[in-house]
């Protein structure tokens, strides 16, 4: 693949929620870009399309896969991937992403984004899986990293060290979810600081970052990725550590429960932007409100 690793401005922007779209239409704030879960416009027609395409006259777009089951054990699902192709071709988004889990098995899909053994067996399975789904869509896509609250004892890599060589077996680049990174460093001490430090930082298209809450499992406490809330102040301090070292990129705030009014995800964008100016600059205190 030849197409830059990313082609949205390197500024925040939001997820696009159906109740949403009136208020982004009338009042245009300024936006790097929207974000759109594919599966929500895989129909024919009807509203979600309407106010896509008027959205898309107005917004760059970024469009983000959940149910190809990339990392699954069994083959795609062509039909998924037609109708993720027919999205695609349909809106020309300037990404297109996909996630680093299965979700399916014996043709029954699963409502969760669940984590792959780290091992020979599986970077070769979900590389030829990411050929087939570039060479579909003719375009380089990006693969995201989960959020982890278990790990298999077969694993035999690190999974930054699986990143690295998915990125240079497949061709395919790197949505780096800090929110997710934080969230399997806190339950499983994968070691964030050097997890970020071994990244290629040239794979990486776009960061996302969002909300999660702590749950109290028996004596153990765990943190549970659920974007329903704001970016916890030690997710920001991450984020600003990754522009520090990589430079500024496309970074999406997340909000897909308990979805509030629009100010308060354009004030995220807002606060989002300050940190990467300020990380880019060379700051590294915590300074900001979160």
């Amino acid at each position: 693949m030849t197409s830059p690793i990313f082609t949205l401005p390197a500024r925040a922007g939001i997820g696009l929620k159906p109740e949403h779209v009136a208020g982004l239409l009338e009042a245009r704030p300024s936006l790097a870009f929207v974000e759109v879960h594919a599966e929500n416009y895989m129909g024919a027609g009807g509203p979600p399309h309407r106010q896509l395409a008027t959205i898309r006259e107005v917004y760059p777009l970024s469009v983000h896969g959940v149910g190809l089951s990339l990392g699954g054990d069994e083959p795609l699902d062509l039909d998924h991937l037609e109708a993720l192709a027919g999205v695609v071709e349909r809106y020309e988004p300037e990404q297109v992403s996909e996630h680093l889990a299965w979700c399916r098995i014996d043709g029954h899909y699963l409502n969760d984004l669940l984590p792959i053994p780290y091992t020979d067996y599986s970077l070769n399975l979900i590389c030829d899986h990411i050929d087939q789904t570039q060479t579909r869509l003719k375009r380089r896509i990006l693969i995201e990293n989960p959020a982890a609250t278990l790990s298999y004892a077969e694993s035999t890599m690190r999974e930054s060290d699986f990143l690295i060589a998915m990125v240079k077996q497949s061709g395919c680049g790197l949505l780096l979810d800090v929110n997710n990174l934080f969230v399997s460093d806190s339950n499983l001490a994968i070691g964030a600081e050097d997890y970020i430090a071994a990244l290629p930082g040239e794979a990486i298209g776009e960061i996302h970052l969002a909300g999660h809450h702590l749950k109290q499992i028996g004596n153990a406490e765990i943190r549970i990725d659920d974007h329903g809330s704001t970016v916890a102040p030690e997710v920001w301090s991450l984020y600003r550590d990754v522009i520090a070292r990589f430079g500024r990129r496309p970074t999406l705030i997340e909000w897909d429960t308990d979805v509030p009014d629009l100010e308060v995800l354009l004030a995220e964008a807002r606060t989002a932007d300050r940190h990467a100016e300020f990380a880019s600059l060379g700051g590294h205190a915590d300074v900001f409100a979160s």
